[in-house]
């Protein structure tokens, strides 16, 4: 599997650089980075602290994906957005680790799924995914006379929020329970806000040092509580995950599929 990644240079960049060449059946094929970018034409190799690969990051998403199977890409949003156009002209799937994309992004992917296999997902971990499951199956089974608050730290530098973690987990926790989500979201609770009105799905975002990402959903009445919690220790594992779906998407007609596709837990 022969794959480009989005990002080369960036922190996330480099750990996907490095965990493809440790991967067997993939191999790293490109790189794409900013214009402008201070690693633009540097060896993709070195840019991981590996042996050099003879291939230089360019800021020109044809070169960089003229040869994918598919395209890995944890940039930002608006970047995001247009390099699934470009990955679905080179016909490559795509996998989409950004979150944050607002209405018109979403909708360049919309427009690249139409052309090849997408896999989007807020989260690529294989623990949130599953706590994801957990959350629809214990919403559902309490009810709407629980209150459902979901709580998520992240680094200093994450300009998205809540992040694409948390709201995967209350969607998932309206959906156990038969409600439409935007209708019962509620994000940074402010001054004099009233009495929590039932069936609300609250949601809080730290931000700060260094911190990969913590989410935890509490469920809460009367006499106890329920708190489901996922901490990363290390954004290996994101990347891990999304290398994962790359193998995996493989020969997938097009369509936008997420990682309970490529984990089997639908």
């Amino acid at each position: 599997m022969k794959v480009a990644i989005a990002g080369a240079g960036g922190r996330m960049g480099r750990t996907l650089l490095k965990l493809v060449t440790e991967t067997e059946g993939a191999a790293i094929c490109g790189g794409l980075e900013a214009p402008g970018s201070e690693t633009v034409g540097s060896d993709l190799g070195s840019l991981a602290g590996l042996e050099p690969m003879d291939i230089a990051a360019t800021d020109d998403p044809s070169e960089a994906f003229r040869d994918a199977d598919v395209v890995i890409d944890f940039t930002l949003a608006e970047a995001t957005s247009h390099n699934a156009l470009h990955a679905a002209d080179a016909g490559a799937a795509f996998v989409v680790g950004t979150t944050g994309l607002n209405a018109e992004q979403q909708a360049r992917i919309d427009r690249a799924a139409q052309k090849v296999a997408v896999i989007q997902a807020g989260n690529m971990s294989l623990g949130v995914n599953l706590l994801v499951q957990t959350v629809k199956q214990v919403s559902a089974a309490l009810g709407i006379d629980w209150d459902v608050e979901i709580v998520e730290m992240h680094h200093r530098w994450k300009v998205d929020a809540p992040s694409g973690t948390a709201l995967m987990l209350g969607r998932a926790a309206a959906e156990g329970r038969g409600q439409d989500h935007d209708a019962v979201a509620v994000s940074g609770r402010d001054g004099i806000t009233g009495e929590r009105t039932k069936g609300e799905i609250g949601y809080a975002a730290l931000r700060g040092g260094n911190v990969v990402g913590e989410h935890s959903v509490t469920f809460a009445t009367d006499n106890e509580r329920i708190v489901l919690s996922h901490l990363a220790n290390d954004r290996a594992l994101f990347a891990a995950g999304a290398v994962r779906a790359a193998l995996w998407v493989g020969g997938k007609p097009p369509g936008i599929y997420d990682m309970t596709d490529v984990l089997g837990l639908k």
